[in-house]
């Protein structure tokens, strides 16, 4: 006995399939951050470990910067549910230059980190310093990722493949964007809790 779909059957099982690959992936990469905060704990027990380091003010930035790209992303994937294009473009867009500005605040408060007198590596570093450079940097590594596929999500916008009834692209596109947002947000809190 033959099994066929619709087209609507076969659409919603392609979308389910793209969503759970991409749940993997955020899990791995979960794992990964779980790794490094586990090793940051462990690390705290060194003898040269910074008690007193203090995050740079451009992480607080940073934070509420990623936060704001998680709701244009939100608006962006409403509007376009609603058939709104000029609202998605432009909800879109505010997701990129607020990814853009998230960059731009990460590398502002290395340069803050290293105003202080802390290095990563060499003389001047501390293993402190070392584990912040590394969870922020890799955060930044999937968050160019993130921005890729921003990237390719409003190319594909501008092309007219998103409407109503076609969304996948931006509901995956929203999905990891937000996680990159939580990551972050839990990333940030545990640096500024567990010093």
């Amino acid at each position: 006995m033959e099994v066929t779909m619709t087209a609507e059957e076969q659409k919603e099982r392609t979308a389910r399939s793209y969503k759970l690959i991409l749940l993997f992936a955020m899990i791995s990469m979960t794992m990964m951050f779980a790794g490094l905060t586990s090793a940051f704990v462990v690390s705290k027990s060194r003898v040269d470990w910074l008690k007193d380091f203090e995050l740079p003010i451009a992480f607080y930035i940073s934070t509420l910067v990623i936060i704001g790209c998680s709701v244009t992303f939100y608006l962006a994937k409403k509007a376009i549910q609603k058939d709104n294009k000029s609202q998605t473009t432009i909800m879109l867009l505010a997701t990129l230059v607020l990814g853009v500005l998230f960059v731009v605040s990460q590398f502002v408060g290395f340069g803050q980190i290293i105003e202080r007198g802390y290095y990563m590596t060499g003389e001047g570093s501390s293993i402190t310093v070392t584990f912040l450079y590394i969870i922020a940097f890799m955060h930044l590594l999937h968050l160019a990722g993130g921005l890729i596929s921003l990237l390719i999500i409003i190319y594909n916008h501008f092309k007219q493949k998103y409407n109503s009834t076609q969304t996948l692209g931006i509901e995956l596109g929203a999905m990891y964007w937000h996680f990159l947002d939580l990551l972050w947000v839990l990333l940030f809190l545990f640096l500024y809790f567990f010093k």
